[in-house]
């Protein structure tokens, strides 16, 4: 299932709401990941993301950036349980697909079982059952987004022990999981796990997923991926979008194989700029099937 980047709610409701919520097929099933605390705009939000043919919704109220402070939503919302709850049952009642929550085990001097325990629970009382739990607290003070991912020290066995003392409850874990015997584990001890960056970082990865964890036994070779990604461009270059938003996410295709670094050089000279020509991609096949190749002959 993939999920969304994060959407406040303000942007959804008075943006362009084609631009900022639309998907592809392709996508499915797709959650929208929305940021915001204010009970009636994440209700809209909710009713909004129904109506375009979202599977779930889910409140992030994991992200600690200033930014996202200032407005009141992610990870700070963990010191308003009340607050939370007030909003998550808003949501519930305005829709009937999922609402879904993803926080961080604690924030700041708070790493206690016990308050985590009371916040899911309170958001269980107000109608959701599914959590994604990043294993690791927040830092809302002195650490940039991208330091709080990796400077916090992970604890899975709190996401563990809340998976066994609310065994009715979907736990689904996240952070730092890279690896498939990683996956296993943790499969052993949750109901599912969420993988963010090292996806992002090496999307070929999810071949290996799709072949050892539910035992696809047809899988796509990177040459396939390519070739269906260059039709999925064509159709949105004609709906308006910009090459390089799609392609700049291809980065890591070859990661760690022959041919990466041919690769991405190919795509920084041809397909980052903001105004690079869909005719370019034509081209791209070439490097592919030499990569291929290369891969092969390894």
């Amino acid at each position: 299932m993939l999920y969304s980047e994060m959407v406040a709610t303000k942007s959804a409701i008075h943006g362009d709401r084609k631009k900022i919520l639309s998907f592809s097929p392709e996508e499915k099933p797709l959650a929208l990941q929305v940021g915001g605390s204010n009970k009636d705009e994440l209700s809209e939000v909710t009713k909004i993301a129904e109506d375009m043919g979202y599977d779930e919704v889910n409140i992030n109220l994991g992200c600690p950036s200033k930014k996202v402070q200032k407005n009141k939503f992610g990870a700070c919302l963990m010191k308003e349980p009340e607050l939370v709850a007030e909003c998550i049952n808003s949501m519930v009642n305005s829709c009937k697909i999922p609402v879904t929550a993803k926080t961080r085990i604690g924030f700041d001097d708070v790493e206690s079982f016990e308050y985590l325990n009371n916040f899911i629970n309170k958001m269980y009382d107000a109608g959701t059952k599914t959590f994604i739990l990043h294993a690791r607290k927040a830092m809302l003070t002195g650490l940039s987004p991208k330091q709080n991912l990796n400077i916090p020290k992970l604890n899975y066995d709190m996401v563990y022990e809340v998976k066994k003392t609310n065994p009715h409850l979907e736990i689904i874990i996240n952070g730092g999981i890279s690896k498939i015997e990683e996956i296993k584990n943790h499969l052993f001890k949750c109901d599912g796990v969420m993988i963010g960056r090292s996806i992002y970082q090496n999307p070929y990865s999810l071949v290996d997923i799709e072949k050892k964890i539910f035992k696809t036994e047809i899988t796509p070779t990177r040459e396939q991926v390519v070739e269906k990604l260059l039709d999925y461009v064509g159709k949105e270059v004609k709906l308006g979008t910009k090459v390089n938003h799609i392609m700049r996410h291809t980065v890591g295709l070859y990661h760690g194989q022959n041919g990466s670094k041919n690769w991405k050089r190919y795509l920084s000279d041809n397909m980052m700029a903001r105004d690079s020509d869909f005719q370019k991609t034509k081209h791209i096949m070439s490097i592919v099937q030499n990569n291929e190749k290369a891969i092969q002959a390894n």
